[in-house]
């Protein structure tokens, strides 16, 4: 038990916002694609598999994530009892541990066509480099934000077998969402963050993170009202639109303060309901009244 204890905090099985806000891109990839005329037993067949994709494969980022940063974490008081810096796990365990969640994803991964495994692939390289970007830039976020939406391409072309715009308008504004949510998420360790020499976004824009967020939050906005356009969705996807800017810039925005830890990470955790928002107005969007 002890083990499966420390196996559960080394992967944050325990906490569900990080592999939601993989899957919630996968999600809206794969419902712009799919045809709701058609039976929805292919559509629920792989919204499954795409969240046990998002959970296995953040679960290994996790652990990646922890080796990587293991002498970073012991200087961070948030972090410093992290099963890997704080010894109660080896690396060539939590190597092994990887590997097996890889594995898994990889089973999962396999039952979709060829380009979307293809395209898979090619993104280990993102998903595996990101620990390392803020050592050497403040955009760290920036590299999270490409790497953690880039299963809406996966779901677009699960069921296009093909990619076009339409899947690029959305996955290029939910970068911007991501760069704007894991900014207000790096505030909590920002004072250890500046000691240590880790740099990010929260950082660089330390004098002024309102005005970020707002610029990464409005071309998240844009960028919905655009694919609507190229969609030709009804006029529920707008609505959608007002919902998701009430949320963005009146309740994260507005009650943002950089200096109140545990404000930041509940509006960041806030995000969860963002994805099932917009996830829910493209459903909306796709119907035929």
């Amino acid at each position: 038990m002890n083990q499966l204890n420390l196996f559960i905090e080394l992967t944050r099985l325990e906490r569900p916002i990080g592999y939601m806000l993989l899957f919630w891109p996968c999600a809206w990839g794969l419902t712009l694609a799919y045809d709701f005329d058609n039976n929805y037993n292919l559509y629920f067949f792989y919204l499954l598999l795409f969240f046990l994709g998002s959970v296995f494969m953040r679960s290994a980022g996790c652990i990646i994530n922890d080796i990587a940063d293991k002498e970073f974490d012991k200087k961070v008081s948030r972090t410093k009892n992290r099963p890997i810096a704080s010894g109660k796990i080896s690396i060539i365990l939590g190597l092994l541990y990887a590997t097996i969640l890889c594995l898994s994803a990889l089973i999962v991964l396999i039952n979709f066509n060829k380009l979307t495994i293809i395209l898979a692939f090619c993104s280990m390289p993102l998903a595996f480099t990101y620990p390392l970007m803020k050592r050497f830039t403040y955009w760290p976020q920036l590299f999270l934000g490409i790497t953690f939406n880039y299963g809406l391409i996966l779901g677009w072309t699960s069921i296009e077998n093909e990619i076009n715009i339409i899947p690029i308008i959305l996955y290029f504004g939910a970068i911007f969402w991501t760069l704007g949510y894991d900014t207000v998420y790096g505030y909590q360790d920002i004072t250890d963050d500046e000691i240590i020499g880790v740099k990010s976004t929260s950082i660089k824009f330390k004098n002024n993170p309102k005005k970020f967020l707002f610029i990464c939050y409005s071309i998240t906005i844009l960028s919905y009202l655009l694919l609507g356009q190229f969609m030709y969705f009804n006029f529920l996807f707008y609505v959608g639109a007002i919902v998701m800017i009430a949320h963005l810039f009146f309740y994260q925005i507005k009650k943002f303060d950089s200096k109140n830890v545990n404000g930041c990470l509940s509006i960041f955790k806030s995000n969860n309901l963002f994805g099932f928002i917009v996830l829910i107005f493209i459903i909306l969007g796709k119907l035929n009244i």
